[in-house]
This record gives structure tokens, sequence and C-alpha cells, in this order.
């Protein structure tokens, strides 16, 4: 599929190819390098699986960055501190497939942990001041996990553009932040949070919610929307706003 940009426009001209299931890096890089002889761009959305319609919309918002979009599905061990929940991740292979052709996607990149990390690896990203506030005091290996696989996965595919969600706020400003100081030679896209219903961001995790847990996690969104509506009326005493929440 080649995108033409007549007067800033998007157009598709011609339909996406079938999607591709691979599991080397190696085809990867192969794949990827033949575009960029064509001069043609790459748009990558990394995930760790169990679609729901929040990474629909980084991978269709992609979609139209783009000629060509990669998406991988890695559960990544390193970021999973011992007793977090990496073996009870929610995986399902066989429905993520089915979405990934619908959006349509050009590459589902599916490495194995020998792929990603060899026989051991010993060499690590490790962001500082940004990732140790917030989710980083209570996770103190996160940041360090996710920085370096999306390194490595920037390395494999090579990307013009990468999207992430805004709902992983300070992860997507640690990628930006590694970007900017490691040079990586790619454009990183905010993509706005998907919610259900009933204001509840979507997460993958979500099906490990009891009907009492995602009643009370609906507080943060009410929350945050009745300090956007105050502030929008023009609140600004900081008091009043936190007391909102």
């Amino acid at each position: 599929r080649r995108v033409s940009r007549s007067g800033g426009d998007l157009l598709r001209m011609t339909p996406a190819p079938r999607m591709r299931v691979l599991k080397s890096p190696a085809a990867v890089r192969r794949q990827v390098r033949a575009w960029r002889a064509e001069g043609t761009r790459t748009a990558f959305v990394p995930t760790m699986g169990y679609f729901h319609d929040g990474h629909l919309s980084l991978m269709r918002r992609a979609r139209k960055l783009a000629d060509h979009l990669v998406v991988s599905i890695f559960v990544n061990p390193t970021q999973f501190a011992p007793g977090e929940d990496f073996a009870t991740y929610p995986r399902d292979m066989g429905k993520d497939r089915l979405l990934t052709e619908k959006v349509p996607v050009d590459i589902l990149f599916t490495p194995d942990e020998r792929a990603i990390y060899g026989d051991g690896c010993q060499t690590f990203v490790t962001p500082q001041a940004l990732a140790k506030r917030m989710c980083g005091l209570s996770r103190p290996i996160f940041f360090q996990g996710v920085a370096t696989v999306v390194a490595k996965l920037f390395h494999i595919v090579n990307p013009h553009v990468a999207v992430f969600g805004e709902k992983d706020f300070q992860q997507l400003t640690i990628i930006r932040r590694m970007v900017k100081d490691l040079n990586f030679d790619v454009n990183i896209i905010g993509a706005a949070t998907v919610r259900e219903p009933d204001g509840l961001a979507m997460s993958s995790r979500n099906v490990f919610l009891s009907e009492k847990e995602r009643e009370d996690a609906l507080a943060l969104s009410s929350g945050l929307s009745s300090v956007q509506e105050a502030f929008g009326e023009g609140e600004r005493s900081h008091a009043a706003l936190q007391a909102r929440l």
C-alpha cells in the first residue's frame, strides 16, 4: 500500500497486502529495509497483546501516518518484578491476529524471549529522574525494562514513526526522552486514551478486576473529569481543585 502526500493529504492508492506474522528480528529488518529502499515510510506500534479498542486506535492512527504498519506483541519479562503478573498476564494470540488483520497491519511481529534477549542480556537502558517518581516509586525496575525493550524494538523495526497511548503518560514521557537522549531517528506520537462507556480507561488488565474493584477504579476518571470541569469554569485554586478528587 502506497501513500501519496498531495497537498498535505494522505491518499490511499492501493490496498494493503496480506498481513505477515514474523517471529524473527532478521526477517523484520529485511522487510523494513526493502520498504525504505523503495522510499516508503514505516509506522510501528509496540504492544504486549490482548488487544482492545485502545490498542486498535493506536494502530489506526499509525496506519494514517505511513505506508506500512508493523505491530509487535511481546510480553516483556524485564519490566515485571518478582511476584508481579508476568505468568498470568492475559494473552490471546488468535484473537489478536484476527483484530490486526482488520486494521490492516502489514507485519505482526511476535518474537519470543530468546529472539529479544538472546542467552542473557547484560546491557539495559536505565532512565533516571523521570522514572523515579509516580509509578516508578512502587515499580522500581519497570521503566528500565520498558526503555530497554522499546530501544531493542526500535533497532529491529527501524520505523519512521511510533505511536504510544497517552494512558501510560509517564511511559510516553520517558520514551520521548530516551529517543531524544539516545538520538533515535523516530518520531514519537502520543494518542488519546480510549475509555469504556463508564469512563474506565481501557486496559488489558481490566479483566482481572472484580465488580467492586472496577467500581472503585472509576473514582480516578470521575475525579479528573470533575477537576477538568471546574478548571474550565475558571477555578484556579489548587486546594479547591484537589478537593474534587
